[in-house]
């Protein structure tokens, strides 16, 4: 197989079953690079909107990608299903941030 210049074909599934950014990317690219064309192409007028790249968590084959590795090293390969498409799952989960009581 080769190293990390292959091309990947990727479609990405939000809660609503809606399936975005469809397109080829390279087994080079970082998940966060994703998670960020994913927010700023995020479709209009659905009822759950990230705001940053934070709020996105990426699942394939049931694990959560980190933000630092590449596709390559996520484990994610070309032709690994039939059709040559693999959809990835996004979970929108917004980061909380703690209120101070008093």
């Amino acid at each position: 197989m080769a190293g990390g210049n292959e091309n990947i074909e990727l479609k990405f599934r939000i809660y609503d079953g809606t399936d975005i950014c469809h397109s080829s990317y390279a087994s080079s690219t970082t998940v966060a690079a994703l998670k960020q064309k994913l927010v700023s192409e995020w479709p209009q007028g659905k009822s759950v909107v990230p705001k940053s790249l934070n709020d996105v968590k990426l699942i394939h084959l049931g694990k959560v990608l980190e933000n630092n590795k590449t596709l390559s090293e996520s484990g994610v390969h070309d032709g690994a299903f039939a059709g040559g498409v693999i959809t990835m799952h996004v979970v929108i989960q917004p980061v909380l941030t703690k209120k101070k009581s008093g």
